[in-house]
């Protein structure tokens, strides 16, 4: 168990488990084949911009956040996927099917670049939606899975937290999950200043190379109280059992049930391991990161990425000679 008031352990510690990048081929998941992603949330940080269009469908260039998520998932062999929705959600189903209108005038036009690419979604995986009819917290959307998930292992992907495409970070929490079953967290490092903004666990090592084992969690400690500088980032493999522990978990920190408490209690139990990740990760929920997100994959993109990235260095140049005076203009 976490003992909240002592020193935080430092991340060099666990020489014997360093960070571990995961690029490179994915591997197909055997025990685990249905995802879950927690898609309810009200984005109030992105207001006026959320008001009537979901968090999850802002543009990151030209595809949605959370399409991002489910070519995750998909790419890792998660083909049945269940979004938790809440009310005013409609465009992420209406994303997810197929638009009979529009793909039939692509097709009249031979437009068939962007016939693909609206066709694209529908295709991924097969996908479900249910709606959490209550802002419980992430905790109780997990929860409104267990219908659907059955008895089964499952992975959860929030939505707002995006993984490189190039990073195959969920098809190694997968096969961490077949060799010790019970669950498995994507753990990632961060300046402790930051630690506040994250559920936090106290790790040891395992010998097994960017592989912990997950001594307790806590949601959003203070610097003083943190356990360890890892932070949980938004993917998780999860035991079944979790469903009976979010059950009788209590509301807790902001009124709500917190998927980090209810993986406490399994960490006491030692069926909690964690996978070190240190590739390239975007919060879209926050403004600045969401900004640093469109710009770094934008210049990823072999059709935008030259013209962008030369355009983008001319505007820093001229805002580092001259500030951004009012009223510059750069060249589009």
């Amino acid at each position: 168990m976490i003992n909240p008031g002592s020193a935080p352990v430092s991340a060099p510690a666990l020489t014997s488990a360093p960070a571990v990048r995961t690029a490179g081929a994915a591997h197909t998941a055997r025990s685990v084949r249905k995802a879950v992603i927690p898609a309810a949330g009200l984005g109030t940080r992105f207001l006026p911009a959320t008001k009537a269009t979901p968090k999850e469908m802002l543009p990151v260039v030209d595809k949605p956040a959370i399409q991002y998520v489910v070519e995750e998932a998909a790419a890792a062999g998660l083909g049945d996927i269940l979004m938790v929705t809440g009310r005013h959600k409609r465009a992420i189903e209406d994303h997810f099917d197929h638009a009979f209108e529009l793909e039939q005038a692509l097709a009249a036009k031979g437009d068939t670049v962007r016939l693909d690419a609206v066709r694209a979604p529908a295709r991924l995986a097969a996908i479900h939606h249910i709606r959490q009819r209550e802002p419980l917290g992430l905790g109780h959307a997990v929860l409104c899975a267990r219908h659907h998930v059955g008895d089964q292992p499952f992975a959860v992907l929030l939505g707002d937290d995006l993984i490189d495409p190039r990073e195959t970070l969920l098809s190694r929490m997968l096969e961490v999950r077949d060799q010790h079953a019970g669950s498995v967290v994507a753990l990632m490092e961060v300046d402790p200043a930051q630690i506040h903004l994250y559920g936090c666990a106290a790790v040891e090592p395992t010998g097994d190379d960017g592989v912990v084992r997950v001594t307790g969690l806590v949601e959003k400690p203070a610097r003083e109280d943190a356990p360890s500088s890892y932070a949980v980032i938004g993917r998780y493999v999860l035991d079944a059992e979790v469903f009976g522990v979010l059950e009788r978990t209590r509301p807790g920190r902001g009124g709500e049930i917190q998927l980090t408490d209810a993986l406490q209690e399994l960490a006491a139990g030692g069926t909690v391991h964690g996978v070190v990740f240190d590739g390239p990760r975007y919060d879209t929920g926050d403004k600045a990161d969401y900004l640093r997100t469109v710009v770094r994959l934008a210049c990823d993109r072999p059709d935008l990425g030259p013209a962008f990235l030369s355009w983008l260095k001319e505007f820093v140049a001229a805002a580092e000679s001259d500030g951004a005076a009012p009223g510059r203009r750069i060249a589009a």
